[in-house]
């Protein structure tokens, strides 16, 4: 049986890798050029379009930056893919869009899954993605033989859109961490404390987070910001997150939408931006240096 993986970006590049060994594929991605290279390079075949699907796909994966893309993408399917096809949407999509899709797909007897993705490229590349999928319980067990290549911890969250509702709600606690450590090493630095030593200081106590132990020290330390997850993609789930708790109180939240927004206005409105970036941006507005001159003491 085909699967369709569509979307070859930072995420689909190497998730395609993982899942493609052994397995019927094809691929397709609006770069042709990058589509055509990875085909190659994993014995997959490349699709020139989505206007003419072949017959016998029985999976599609989607991994897409929005949800206006997805919907776009899953119209195309609709039409054409044969009733018992699976779709597999493993992009940050909007939970109300994704239930759309999916009572859409049903009508088509079409089966549509969410299963949203956490752990960035360096999780991708060794197929030890975190998943959280949503979807009717059929569905998701069928979805489950396509995943188990992808991740190492599938998490069952509900019914369709509350793994996209769950993966936001992830990203706005991860987009918290990262510009509240951010703050925290800026005033500790104000005091005379090296960023490197305060680091430690947080990573052995209660403070502790992904981010400080991940990310701090592997793309903001030494200054690189290269964590392969881009602010306006940050900026997308946390506004996802934001949405979802409409009605609600949630303060945290709403400084946490105000501080990405100002980071990537004060950065530059246009340039690209990792998501790491928004420690920079506080680096900037506080005139504080981070960058640890004590390097050895920053824990990989």
């Amino acid at each position: 049986m085909t699967t369709l993986f569509i979307g070859l970006g930072k995420m689909g590049d190497p998730m395609v890798r993982r899942y493609a060994p052994g397995r019927d594929v094809l691929l397709y991605d609006v770069d042709a050029a990058a589509s055509g290279a990875l085909a190659s390079a994993v014995g997959a075949r490349a699709l020139a379009g989505l206007d003419a699907l072949p017959a016998g796909i029985r999976t599609v994966i989607l991994m897409l930056p929005n949800s206006r893309i997805v919907e776009s993408v899953v119209e195309a399917l609709l039409a054409q893919l044969e009733p018992g096809a699976l779709v597999i949407d493993m992009g940050s999509s909007e939970p109300a869009s994704t239930q759309r899709l999916a009572a859409q797909a049903a009508a088509a007897k079409i089966a549509f899954v969410d299963a949203p993705v956490s752990g960035g490229v360096a999780k991708a590349s060794i197929g030890e993605l975190s998943i959280m999928v949503g979807g009717l319980a059929a569905d998701r067990e069928r979805a489950m033989e396509h995943l188990a290549p992808l991740g190492t911890r599938i998490t069952v969250v509900g019914p369709s859109g509350s793994g996209h509702a769950a993966k936001a709600l992830n990203n706005l606690l991860s987009a918290t961490n990262l510009a509240a450590a951010a703050e925290i090493f800026t005033v500790a630095r104000s005091f005379g404390i090296d960023a490197a030593v305060m680091l430690d200081v947080v990573n052995s106590s209660t403070g502790r987070s992904q981010a400080t132990e991940v990310k701090y020290a592997k793309h903001v330390l030494n200054g690189t910001f290269d964590s392969g997850f881009s602010l306006d993609l940050m900026r997308k789930d946390v506004a996802i997150a934001q949405a979802l708790g409409a009605g609600m109180s949630t303060p945290i939240t709403d400084t946490t939408v105000g501080v990405l927004a100002e980071a990537r206005r004060v950065l530059g409105d246009t340039v690209p931006l990792d998501h790491t970036e928004v420690v920079r941006y506080v680096e900037v507005v506080n005139q504080v240096e981070l960058r640890s001159e004590l390097e050895g003491a920053v824990h990989v």
